[in-house]
C-alpha cells in the first residue's frame, strides 16, 4: 500500500530587501508556486517596501535584530558577503511562521511540482547540493531554495544569533546553513535533478553556448538563476560574461513572465 501524502497548508517565504529586485520579481515567484503547488499555502514575503506587489501575498516587516548593522555589513563588504538576512525570518515569532516552510531566493523560476519537496525527508533541512561543492567532494547545500520545519529548526537563527562572527566566517548564509544543519544531524539534499543552476546544468559548455540554447533538464522543480545571467538576460541571449552568454531561452518565456508579455519577447 501506498504512503499517504500529507496535504496539510505549508508555508512559502521570499524576502525582498532593498532594490535589487523589483516587485514583479515577487509577483512571478507567487504565480510560478500558484501554478506548482498540489496544496493549500500561505505565500509570505519579508520585506521594508511592499509597493507594487499582488495583493495575494501576504506582506511582513522586515524582522528586528539587535545585530542589524553588524549583519548588514557582513552582506555588502568583503569575501565574507552573503545573504543572511535570509536566517532572521526564522528568529521564533517572526511573521507567526509554523510547520514546514520553502524559503525560495527571488531569482528562481519554479518549472515543476512543488509538492514533493514538501514531501521529501519531513523534519530535515533539505537543500539541493551545492555544485562546486559537490565537484571539490565537501558537503554544502545550496541556498537558494531551502525547505525546513519553523518548529524544529529554530536553531538557525538561534545558532547565527548566538555567535554572529563565527557563523559569518563560513562567508556565506549557505554555508552557514547547510553546514549548521549537518552538525544537528539535519542535513538533507534534495533528489538530483530536481534544484537546478541555469549557469551550470542548462547553458551548454562554452563554445557551444553560442549555438545551442539552453536546456529545461525533465525533472527540474526550481531554476536557479544566481550570480549571472538573470532571467532578463536568459529571455534574450546576453551575459557580460562569455562562459554564461547563452541564445534565448525559449521555456523561461511560460514560466517566468506573465501572459501579456509573452508576444513580444524574442524567441
Amino acid at each position: 500500500m501506498s504512503k499517504k501524502i500529507d496535504k496539510s497548508p505549508v508555508t512559502v517565504t521570499c524576502i525582498k530587501w532593498g532594490d535589487k529586485f523589483p516587485a514583479y520579481y515577487v509577483n512571478r515567484l507567487y504565480a510560478g508556486v500558484k501554478r506548482h503547488m498540489d496544496r493549500p499555502f500561505r505565500f509570505v514575503c519579508f520585506t521594508e517596501n511592499a509597493e507594487d506587489i499582488r495583493s495575494e501575498v501576504e506582506i511582513q516587516p522586515l524582522p528586528v535584530v539587535p545585530f542589524e548593522d553588524e549583519m548588514v555589513t557582513a552582506m555588502t563588504t568583503g569575501k565574507r558577503r552573503g545573504a543572511w538576512r535570509k536566517l532572521t525570518i526564522f528568529k521564533p515569532g517572526e511573521g507567526n511562521l509554523s510547520g514546514p516552510c520553502l524559503q525560495m531566493d527571488l531569482d528562481v523560476v519554479v518549472s515543476g511540482p512543488l509538492g514533493p519537496l514538501f514531501d521529501y525527508m519531513p523534519g530535515k533541512v533539505c537543500m539541493g547540493q551545492d555544485w562546486l561543492e559537490k565537484r571539490r567532494g565537501r558537503p554544502g547545500g545550496h541556498g537558494s531554495v531551502i525547505r525546513l520545519d519553523v518548529d524544529l529548526h529554530s536553531y538557525l537563527y538561534s545558532d547565527f544569533a548566538a555567535d554572529l562572527q563565527g557563523s559569518i566566517a563560513y562567508k556565506g548564509e549557505q554555508r552557514y546553513t547547510s553546514m549548521t544543519a549537518l552538525k544537528h544531524g539535519d542535513l538533507e539534499y534534495f533528489p538530483e535533478g530536481w534544484i537546478c543552476s541555469f549557469k551550470r546544468q542548462a547553458i551548454p559548455y562554452f563554445p557551444l553556448n553560442f549555438v545551442l540554447k539552453p536546456d529545461l533538464p525533465d525533472n527540474c522543480r526550481v531554476m536557479c538563476f544566481h550570480g549571472t545571467p538573470k532571467m532578463e538576460e536568459a529571455l534574450v541571449g546576453d551575459c557580460p560574461k562569455l562562459r554564461y552568454r547563452t541564445r534565448p531561452a525559449p521555456w523561461l518565456r511560460d514560466l517566468w513572465l506573465d501572459e501579456n508579455e509573452k508576444d513580444w519577447m524574442p524567441v
